[in-house]
């Protein structure tokens, strides 16, 4: 009798870790935009495997083809959802080629299925690799699909996404253990060097045309600039200098007159600049990705 006791309760133990695990979430991200049946498609292969999940968009605005905003809307969404949930990030220019399709584990318990092309760039950096699988197609894939060869993210992620998000599979299911490691785009990490902070420009506030930088706000302190004092910005697409000039720091724009140029620290407590009630980007013709970096100066 206590036997069987101590199996059940090892059971239940196990059932629960495995609802703690994999949550029944799939958030979908990808490059396909909105205008044809190739997100719907996803869905469909999705709900085909388990209609009790809960299926979610990142976004589907994706620029084509654009792996680096792909890995930053990643690193600006993931750690928001609970552990355990799935994500789906399609943005896979070299569909039907040798790239690996693997599956992530993050530190932080979150999943992510997609190309190891750079996507995992700063999911890897930030909330750390606890595991990485690549899929084993001969087991998870959608069936009667292996003569397409353009639509992985219907065909392999959306139905491994799927699969383990509904706990129809576990992660050691998902394909063959790969080194703890991940494919990683280059880029100029945040620094402050001789009294000058450098970093990058992940992306921009795409609604607004605020130029968003991966310079955080604790390391930005080390500048010594205060709040209503002017900071010094250049701005480089590779060595060309396209931008340079005092910027005032403020907490709101509204310590600002419109048009006026203003540095703010942006939802993620990252160093960003602004137009007031303008277009910075369009403005100033800046762009986002590992190309884009800044200087800081007091």
């Amino acid at each position: 009798m206590k036997c069987k006791t101590v199996l059940f309760l090892l059971m239940s133990w196990l059932a629960t870790g495995m609802v703690l695990a994999q949550n029944g979430v799939l958030v979908f991200q990808s490059d396909f935009g909105e205008k044809d049946g190739a997100v719907s498609a996803m869905k469909g292969v999705a709900m085909g495997v388990s209609t009790r999940l809960q299926l979610f968009d990142l976004t589907h605005e994706i620029p084509a083809y654009n792996i680096w905003e792909a890995a930053y809307r990643l690193l600006q969404t993931v750690p928001y959802y609970p552990k355990g949930t799935v994500f789906v990030s399609v943005c896979d220019p070299g569909v039907g080629t040798d790239r690996k399709s693997v599956v992530l584990l993050t530190q932080s318990g979150h999943y992510v299925v997609t190309p190891d092309n750079g996507t995992l760039t700063f999911i890897a950096e930030t909330l750390g690799i606890q595991e990485v699988r690549e899929i084993d197609e001969a087991v998870n894939r959608r069936r009667n699909s292996n003569e397409s060869y353009t639509f992985h993210g219907r065909d392999v992620y959306a139905y491994t996404g799927a699969r383990l998000a509904a706990r129809v599979i576990t992660l050691a299911q998902v394909g063959k253990k790969r080194p703890a490691d991940v494919t990683r785009i280059p880029y100029q990490k945040p620094v402050f060097e001789n009294g000058v902070l450098k970093g990058t420009i992940p992306v921009l506030d795409v609604q607004y045309g605020n130029v968003w930088t991966n310079i955080p706000k604790n390391l930005f302190a080390r500048l010594g600039a205060k709040t209503g004092e002017s900071v010094r910005v250049r701005i480089f697409k590779g060595n060309q200098n396209v931008f340079d000039d005092q910027v005032q720091l403020v907490n709101t724009f509204g310590e600002s007159k419109e048009g006026e140029n203003v540095a703010y620290f942006n939802s993620l407590l990252n160093f960003s600049v602004a137009v007031n009630m303008g277009n910075f980007a369009e403005k100033y013709i800046v762009g986002s990705g590992p190309d884009w970096r800044l200087e800081i100066r007091k």
